[in-house]
């Protein structure tokens, strides 16, 4: 497997690249605002289209921030430059991962999340790519820090990855066991995981593998659903079962 970037886990800091994030569209409560989420979109998205999805949700204490990757070149696309919250070869277990990209990633998504109010809980979730970064984003909160050895800053309360994977899950148990405050942290979050069967493109198993090497490495509340016949995309059933979810973790009232 072949990588546009080879420099990607040097850890030297002159040799980090930067990262322009593109826009950021944010979905406002209709009612009390009692949490926010950061969705994040897929391979080529944008931010935009996740809030037009996430809008007509029967959601009212929730506000989404939705923002866009980077435009960068894509492995998995032979070098195709396009909008990923990293970069990509191949899926596979023995693949490298863009540490790089995705701490930088996580660190957007972080920042957006500094300001909001104290008593607003906060979460992280999205699809496919987007998926993928939110489950990198629950492991950097349980080690309390990125792959860089940076501090992680957020208390997430709650992470939902649709159709995704986990970065890293190799080494995942062995990170986190060694540290009480990991476990502990761990143990403490709810992610909520669905994969279509049908799913041409991330292959149901690493959704499967993802939630397996999640639950061993000490992630107590963790929901994997499969959707039986469903491709890489999202359905109407779906959605509102996420809704539920996050009605029912995050102890929304569901009143304006």
């Amino acid at each position: 497997m072949s990588y546009a970037h080879s420099q990607m886990g040097s850890g030297s800091r002159t040799a980090r690249r930067s990262f322009e994030f593109g826009k950021t569209h944010v979905v406002r409560p209709k009612g009390k605002h009692q949490a926010t989420i950061v969705w994040l979109h897929g391979l080529g998205d944008n931010g935009l289209s996740s809030s037009q999805l996430l809008e007509s949700l029967p959601l009212p204490n929730i506000k989404w921030i939705c923002p866009t990757a980077p435009t960068r070149p894509v492995a998995i696309l032979g070098g195709f430059p396009c909008t990923a919250w990293f970069d990509v070869g191949e899926l596979s277990e023995e693949g490298p991962d863009d540490w790089e990209g995705l701490d930088a990633s996580a660190a957007h998504i972080a920042n957006l999340l500094s300001t909001e109010p104290a008593d607003v809980k906060v979460g992280i979730g999205g699809f496919s790519m987007g998926a993928a970064t939110a489950l990198y984003s629950a492991t950097c909160f349980a080690m309390g820090r990125y792959s860089n050895g940076i501090p992680y800053p957020l208390n997430i309360r709650a992470v939902v990855g649709l159709s995704g994977w986990l970065p890293g899950s190799r080494s995942l148990r062995n990170r986190i066991e060694v540290s009480h405050e990991a476990r502990r942290r761990a143990a403490s979050l709810p992610i909520l995981m669905h994969h279509g069967n049908n799913d041409d493109v991330v292959p149901y198993k690493y959704g499967e593998k993802s939630a397996q090497s999640l639950s061993s490495a000490g992630f107590r509340y963790i929901t994997f659903k499969c959707y039986d016949g469903l491709g890489h995309y999202t359905v109407p059933r779906e959605m509102d079962e996420v809704c539920n979810w996050l009605n029912s973790r995050l102890g929304l009232d569901g009143t304006p």
